[in-house]
Parts: C-alpha cells; structure tokens; sequence
C-alpha cells in the first residue's frame, strides 16, 4: 500500500470537456475540495474518491457522482485508486462540460483516465504500520545511539531526561527486529 504527501495535478480532455484531476493526502481532504471550488467557479462537477486507513487499520471508502449519472464517475475512480493499492489519499476531478455528451461509457473511460494520469505523476511513499517501542540508555551513550537512529530513519517521538534517558521511537515491526540486532548489549529496550 502506498500514500502521497502532498497535492499533485493533471488535466486531461476528452471530447472538449476538461478532466482536472487533484490528488492530496486524505487529511487535506475538505481543505483542498472548498479551495477547488473557490478557483472553479464554473466547473460543472466535483467528482471525488477517497481511501484511508482508520484505526483500527480498516480501510475506508468513498466517492461521490456530484450530478454526473450514477456510477459513471466517483465508483470509477475509487477503482483505480483501490487497484493501484493507494491509501490515505483522496483524488478530486474537477470536470468543465465541453459540449459533447460521453455516453456511460466514455464518461467512465474519461474520469478513470484522469485519475490514473495524476497518479502517473505523483509521488508515492510506501505505508509501513508503525509501533512506538522505548530504549534506555545512559548519557554518554546517547549520541552513539541518536547516530544509529537517524541512519536507520527512525523517528525519536519523545526523549525524557532523568537518571537515565528514555527514547520513544516509531518504527515498524521489521525496522524493531533489525534495530534490536545493531543495538549495544548496554542499551535496554522494550
């Protein structure tokens, strides 16, 4: 499963009507569809897709024909974004009616078409389920251990100071198994 981190754009025509296809991660959702519809003022439809992970690591759906004939533009979207595995990412097309009318069919091709257009040009990141987990260690030790970290990618979340210091680190399950190999017998982990 991947996910994009920031908002891509693609145009695409058919038969005079313009496909303005917008992919952003999920979170920036609401943000981006009231933006859209500010600088679009005479765009005729909104057709959008989502997908995202909720917490207990479901994924959740949904799309919206906004007017287009029932199935014809948001199921297919969220087809693609499903066949393409992209989740936590949500895609808005933004159609301008050239005159021509596309039948079902072409309708279906267009917006399919569109979406998989912007994601040929986004850029993706791969989803790892992540776990916190927590290393102890002693002063002296800890920029040996912050090196180590950070040439691994881990993300240090949180560091507390007391006699000792405690690090809470995010990382998969495969990032912990590999990191637990490299660490020094002296540190201790959880």
């Amino acid at each position: 499963m991947k996910f994009v981190k920031e908002e891509f754009e693609n145009t695409y025509e058919e038969k005079k009507s313009k496909f303005i296809a917008h992919m952003m991660p999920y979170d920036k959702f609401d943000e981006v569809m009231k933006r859209l519809k500010e600088e679009h003022p005479k765009g005729r439809h909104f057709v959008y897709a989502y997908r995202y992970l909720n917490e207990y690591g479901q994924v959740v759906e949904n799309s919206s024909d906004d007017g287009e004939p029932k199935g014809t533009s948001g199921k297919p979207c969220l087809a693609v974004l499903a066949g393409a595995g992209i989740i936590n990412s949500a895609v808005i097309i933004v159609r301008y009616f050239g005159g021509i009318k596309l039948g079902t069919g072409g309708l279906v091709r267009a917006y399919g078409s569109s979406v998989n257009e912007v994601i040929n040009k986004a850029e993706f990141f791969e989803y790892k389920e992540l776990i916190t987990k927590k290393l102890y260690c002693q002063y002296a030790e800890l920029s040996k251990l912050e090196y180590l970290l950070n040439s691994m990618e881990i993300v240090i979340k949180d560091k507390e100071f007391t006699d000792s210091i405690v690090l809470s680190i995010s990382l998969s399950k495969e990032e912990y198994n590999n990191l637990v190999t490299q660490l020094p017998r002296t540190i201790k982990y959880e």
